[in-house]
């Protein structure tokens, strides 16, 4: 989604630009696809930064305006509301900040204060600059709070739907997620990712972007100052007055000419997940389903770190694409529900084909037990006995069709916020840029070009 926000913007002015696309579908981690003609997205749950029309200076209006593209076209329709669970205390939310904060104070009244603290802290913080210091968000956020569920509470949904890095994260990016998640809100277009897709590929052909599917960059040549040429899959090499990479960091480094190994290991992300897909023939709330998106975590401690094991069932997402409020009362004709757990990209590479059918059959009845805990069923077979199609991602798929290494989804631990690199004409937008989420997601693609490809 980065990388085409950026290509629309620079041709916008007039810019020569060609997007070059290893898969043969756009999208990277944000897209769909298909099996015996039903349509799965994956990637998005949600689409955060969501405000109502009218609300100016935010993520989703700037978007909206640098890309010139109509809200109508996204057909935006918010959730009824989420939740997050922890045993025996849950805390809802929705498109509203007073509904979680009533909420908070329902639960946790002797943290009031503290929270109210903390809120000041995120307003004092200025999202928009490039380069702000790394800060611990566990820290800033213990100044102010002496609860640890409640401390947990607010880090699941943001770790699940951002966080880059284990058991912590920056300030400044739990700053962007909180705002994205609790200041905002969530919203799905009716068709999911495909309607995303369908924009961005209207946009691209009406601002004459060149756009070459399945061929990636075999090798970025430089002389150590800038880059000379891109060595294409099928042998050719092209040149370009400037590259902007969203391909990953680390991704991106090891196809540099004299790249440092030890540069691009530190930046391998270790947080990766498994996600089970299941369609059913009723509609979740006809199950009593009323949640849009539940956060769960049913240890003693919410832990957010690479698990031990192939997949860490104890915490996770889970997501009811139905439970939206359409418009015009309209429903998406099957039921879906989707489960999301962390999960270990070595434990699943090492596998033989025999042994990864058999792990993802067992994992995916495990994570399904798990998160049941948390819906308003009887057991996990309740689901199963609606399901009339099922199918599961896992760390080694990510890495397959999006070529992040170790199947990585929110990339290197350690963000390129500048977006510049060691080479003067080479730039990265995207994760690895540390905007999160697909609106984040294209604003980083805007914000890389608008600086590096629109100043001169």
């Amino acid at each position: 989604m980065s990388g085409m926000a950026a290509a629309i913007r620079l041709s916008h002015f007039g810019k020569s630009v060609c997007l070059l696309e290893r898969h043969n579908v756009i999208g990277g981690l944000n897209s769909f696809y298909s099996i015996d003609g039903r349509a799965y997205d994956v990637g998005l749950h949600a689409l955060t930064n969501f405000v109502p029309p009218g609300v100016k200076g935010t993520p989703l209006g700037k978007i909206i305006r640098q890309l010139r593209i109509s809200r109508d076209e996204l057909d935006l329709n918010p959730q009824g509301y989420s939740r997050i669970a922890f045993p025996g205390i849950d805390l809802k939310f929705g498109n509203g900040f007073a509904f979680l904060e009533s909420e908070i104070e329902r639960e946790f009244p002797d943290q009031m204060d503290g929270f109210r603290k903390l809120l000041a802290k995120i307003n004092e913080w200025d999202d928009n600059e490039l380069d702000y210091p790394d800060v611990s968000a566990r820290a800033v956020v213990a100044e102010c709070l002496t609860h640890p569920v409640l401390t947990d509470m607010l880090f699941c949904p943001l770790m699940f739907y951002g966080n880059a890095r284990e058991k912590d994260m920056e300030f400044g990016q739990f700053v962007i997620l909180f705002k994205s998640l609790f200041y905002e809100g969530f919203a799905r277009p009716f068709e999911g990712i495909r309607v995303m897709m369908r924009i961005m590929r209207a946009k691209m052909k009406e601002a004459g972007v060149e756009r070459c599917m399945k061929l990636g960059v075999k090798k970025i040549s430089s002389d150590n100052q800038r880059v000379t040429g891109l060595e294409l899959d099928n042998g050719r090499t092209i040149t370009a007055d400037k590259v902007i990479s969203c391909a990953g960091w680390p991704e991106t480094l090891r196809i540099c000419e004299g790249y440092s190994e030890q540069e691009l290991q530190e930046n391998v992300g270790r947080l990766s997940f498994t996600e089970t897909i299941s369609i059913l023939n009723d509609q979740p709330r006809d199950l009593g389903i009323e949640d849009t998106i539940v956060f769960f975590n049913d240890a003693d401690q919410f832990e957010f770190e690479c698990p031990q094991e192939a997949v860490d069932p104890r915490s996770g997402v889970i997501c009811m694409p139905n439970n939206y409020e359409y418009s015009d009362g309209r429903q998406l004709e099957e039921g879906i529900i989707r489960f999301t757990a962390q999960a270990n990209y070595d434990a699943w590479k090492m596998l033989s084909p025999e042994e990864y059918s058999s792990e993802k059959t067992h994992w995916f009845d495990r994570i399904g037990e798990s998160a049941c805990k948390f819906l308003p069923v009887d057991s996990f077979q309740t689901i199963q006995s609606k399901s009339i199609a099922t199918d599961m991602f896992t760390p080694t798929t990510v890495t397959k069709f999006t070529g992040r290494l170790g199947g990585a989804v929110y990339g290197s631990p350690i963000k390129n916020k500048p977006g510049k690199t060691h080479l003067d004409n080479l730039f990265i937008c995207g994760t690895d840029q540390g905007f999160l989420g697909i609106v984040g997601a294209m604003l980083s693609g805007i914000t890389v070009a608008n600086l590096y490809g629109l100043r001169d």
